[in-house]
Formats: C-alpha cells, structure tokens, sequence
C-alpha cells in the first residue's frame, strides 16, 4: 500500500512537473510580427532625416517629417505647422504601400516606385533601406496622442522659419531701446538654410508688398542643456550682428529674446507656404514663393553655452 501511495505520488509529481514545464517553455515563445505588423504599429514614424546615411536620396522622403503606413495607404506630413492638424494628424495620401513580398514597397504619386529592407532597431525604431539609391532612413514610431512636437520643432527648426513667407513683429515687452526695435518683418527663404531678409515696412503690410531693406546669413545653434531653445544670430551684410534666444511659442509665434539690450520679442507668422507631394503640387496663400521644390537636407549645428540672463 505504501509502495503504491509513493509510486501514485511520483507520477502526479511528474505530470505536474511537466505541466509547469511546458508553461513555462510556452511563456517565453517570441512571436515574430509581420512586415506589415511592423510599420503599421503607430500612427506616425518620425523620419530622423540628420541621421541619414548613404549617398543616394528618396525625394519623398527628404520632403517628409512623418510618414504613416495605414490599410495600403502611404501618409505623409511635408510641413511642421499644422502637423497636428491635416488628415487627422496623419498628413496627405500620397501615394499607396505593400509588404507582400518581404520588402515595404511604395508606390508615390510622383516618386514612384520604391522598395525598402526594413529592419526593427528597438520597440519602437526601424531603419528602411534602399539598395537602388543605397540610402538609409531611420524613423521613430509615435502613436498620434503622445507625438513628440517638441522634438520635430526643435530639431527642425531651420525649415520650421521657411514655413511663412514673412514672420511679423506683433509684440515686444521689456528692455532698452536698440536698432532692432525697427524690425518688423524678418523672412528665412527655402532656397537654403542660411539667408534672411528683414523689413521696416509698417506693420500690417501684406506679405506680398513688404520690401526686404536688409538681407544677411543667420546660423542656428544648439543651446548646451536644452532641448526647448536655440541661439540664433543674424549677420546683416552691412556688417551688423543681432545675437537672440529663439523659442517656439506655437506653430504660427516665435519668440526672440534679444541678448545685448534685454527686449523680448513675439513674431507671428504670414503666409501659410504648403508644402504637398512635390514642386508641381504646392500651394500658399500667395505667389510670392521663392522655391517651391523644398527638400530637407542634415543640419549640423554648432553648440553654445547658454549666457547668464540680465
């Protein structure tokens, strides 16, 4: 009786050692996620275009900061203001995508056909590369309700300036008076990422009617420690030099705090430029754009440390 009760015993032991074992083998089974699983996961891929590596170029995706990947559809968002905003947040339907044959294959609707290798860098980060034009794309993923803005305007924001034609003075608080008062009109062009414009036209003038007094090169720098500001210099040719903190204050307001003479000021941007799926499909609210076939291309800036504020 005894011998039996043991040997009962040994047999529920083991069965119940093998249950456990089983469950616990199954418990760490990795599943492998589709292609198509993979690039559709978040809302929006934040194309991290300063990292870009390789020699050759995808026009459409230089143009864009996000694209998405939705039931076939390809998105993407060409400007930064309104990101938030157009289709949803998702951009314009630029063209369509499949993953049917191992490889993200994009069909734009004036680039078309591109095929990408993709490969998963970490829970929410792929890089897609292009064998053709040996080019690789690295994109961040986001989900619509917890998208970094900070990070596309700050790290961005060269083309950020070129989005309106014209940025208006339309307030200042504090500080001593100085040349810059006379400012009301600054304009960072498209053609690159190193002119200015500015203008002492009354205020209210419409955009397509300002004359451009001065015109210079500016630089935008990293701020040590921050990742909500820039220092930003304007070099006018005559030789003056105006030195601010730049901050974004929302999609259509910047923020100029002008070192040398402690005044702040607000300018609002004029002349909404949009940017669409490429140079025959651009439209703003006036014609006075000075290239219409914009493309991204990587920024190195140079770092300051931030000065001791009056």
């Amino acid at each position: 009786m005894k011998t039996l009760k043991l040997l009962f015993a040994i047999i529920i032991t083991g069965t119940l050692l093998n249950s456990c074992t089983t469950v616990y083998q199954d418990s760490y089974y990795e599943y492998e996620p589709t292609l198509e699983e993979v690039v559709s996961e978040y809302d929006l891929w934040y194309v991290d275009y300063h990292r870009t590596s390789g020699n050759g170029d995808i026009p459409y995706v230089s143009r864009a900061f996000t694209l998405s990947f939705i039931n076939g559809v390809l998105y993407a968002n060409n400007n930064i203001v309104d990101i938030g905003k157009t289709g949803n947040g998702l951009g314009i339907d630029v063209g369509t995508y499949n993953t049917f044959s191992g490889l993200l294959k994009t069909n734009h609707d004036l680039d078309g056909v591109n095929n990408f290798e993709v490969t998963i860098l970490s829970n929410n980060e792929i890089r897609l590369y292009n064998q053709r034009q040996n080019v690789n794309y690295y994109l961040i993923g986001y989900n619509i309700n917890n998208f970094d803005y900070d990070k596309l305007f700050y790290e961005n924001i060269e083309y950020f300036l070129q989005e309106y034609i014209a940025w208006e003075n339309t307030d200042v608080f504090g500080g001593t008076p100085n040349a810059f008062d006379n400012e009301h009109f600054l304009a960072f062009t498209p053609e690159n990422i190193t002119t200015f414009y500015s203008s002492q036209d009354n205020f209210g003038t419409q955009v397509d009617y300002i004359n451009w007094d001065y015109i210079g090169g500016y630089e935008v720098y990293d701020v040590t420690g921050y990742e909500d500001l820039k220092f930003l210099t304007l070099n006018y040719d005559g030789g003056d030099i105006e030195e601010f903190e730049l901050s974004v204050i929302n999609d259509s307001k910047i923020r100029l705090y002008h070192i040398n003479s402690d005044t702040t000021y607000d300018f609002s941007g004029r002349g909404f430029v949009q940017y669409l799926k490429g140079e025959k499909n651009v439209k703003t609210e006036t014609p006075t754009v000075r290239n219409n076939n914009r493309k991204r291309t990587k920024v190195e800036r140079k770092t300051k440390i931030r000065r001791n504020l009056k």
